[in-house]
C-alpha cells in the first residue's frame, strides 16, 4: 500500500506538470518529431525509477536526450537538431516520486539550432523531458554531438560531460525491449535496454564518473496531440485513485 501511495502521489504531481505543459504548448504551435533517445543514469540497469521504486544508489543522477531526425514546430524545421537535460533526484527518492522536487533539471540545447529553432526547442524539452521537475533549472546551448561505432553509441555535450553505452543481450537473444512501464509517456513508451561505458558530468555542481550503470535507446515518433492526451489519461487515472 505504501509503494502505490507513492506511485499515485507522483502520477499527481507528473499528471499537473504534464497538463500544463500540454495545455502551454497546444497554445503555441503543434508540433512533431522523430528520431532517437539516448538515456543514461547513475542506476544499475535498469533503472528503477521508471517502475516507481528507489533508485540503486542513494540518488538517480540521469541524462535524457533526443535526437531529432525529422521534426517540426508550427513553421520551425528541426530536422537534425538535439536538445535535452541532465537531471538528479533527491536522496533516497525515485526520479516519479519526487517530481516536482529535483535537486536540479538542466536543459542543453544544440547550438547550432537557429534562434528559432532555439526557443522552439526549449518549448518542446519542457514538455517532453520532465518540464517543472525542478525548481532549480537552467539553459544551456552547446554542441550536442553523436557517435555510433558498432554497438557503442557516444553522446558529447560539449565541456559539460559525455556519456556512452550499448545494448545487451537478451536470454533468448536479441535485444532487451522494455514496454509501458509504469512511468512511461510518450517518448518513454518502449526502449531497448542496455549499459553504460561511461558517463561523466560537470555543471550544477555536480562531477560525475560513472560507468556499467543504466543505459537506454529508444526510436520515437511524437506530437503535441499524444501529449494532450498523455495530460487527460494521467487525469483520468488521478480521478480514478482518489475515488479509492
Amino acid at each position: 500500500m505504501t509503494k502505490l501511495r507513492m506511485t499515485f502521489a507522483g502520477l499527481a504531481v507528473l499528471m499537473a506538470i504534464v497538463s500544463i505543459g500540454a495545455t502551454n504548448d497546444a497554445q503555441k504551435s503543434p508540433w512533431k518529431l522523430t528520431g532517437q533517445l539516448e538515456e543514461t543514469c547513475t542506476c544499475s540497469s535498469a533503472c528503477p525509477c521508471w517502475f516507481g521504486s528507489k533508485p540503486t544508489k542513494m540518488m538517480c543522477g540521469g541524462s535524457q536526450f533526443i535526437f531529432i531526425s525529422t521534426g517540426n514546430y508550427g513553421d520551425v524545421k528541426l530536422d537534425g537538431l538535439a536538445v535535452g537535460t541532465m537531471s538528479q533526484s533527491p536522496k533516497g527518492q525515485s526520479m516519479m516520486e519526487s517530481y516536482g522536487k529535483w535537486n536540479f533539471n538542466y536543459y542543453y540545447i544544440d547550438e547550432k539550432a537557429t534562434p528559432a529553432q532555439r526557443e522552439a526547442l526549449k518549448a518542446i524539452a519542457t514538455t517532453v523531458l520532465a518540464g517543472g521537475a525542478s525548481p532549480k533549472t537552467e539553459f544551456r546551448y552547446v554542441p550536442l554531438v553523436r557517435k555510433i561505432d558498432g554497438k557503442e553509441h557516444s553522446i558529447s555535450l560539449g565541456k559539460y560531460g559525455t556519456f556512452s553505452g550499448h545494448l545487451v543481450e537478451g536470454g533468448l537473444g536479441g535485444s532487451v525491449k522494455i514496454t509501458n512501464p509504469p512511468g512511461a509517456d510518450p517518448l518513454h513508451h518502449e526502449y531497448l535496454q542496455g549499459e553504460s561505458t561511461k558517463f561523466t558530468y560537470k555543471d550544477a555542481g555536480q562531477d560525475w564518473s560513472f560507468g556499467g550503470t543504466n543505459y537506454m535507446l529508444g526510436t520515437f515518433e511524437i506530437d503535441s496531440e499524444q501529449y494532450e492526451k498523455f495530460a487527460a489519461g494521467l487525469a483520468q487515472k488521478m480521478a480514478a485513485a482518489n475515488k479509492k
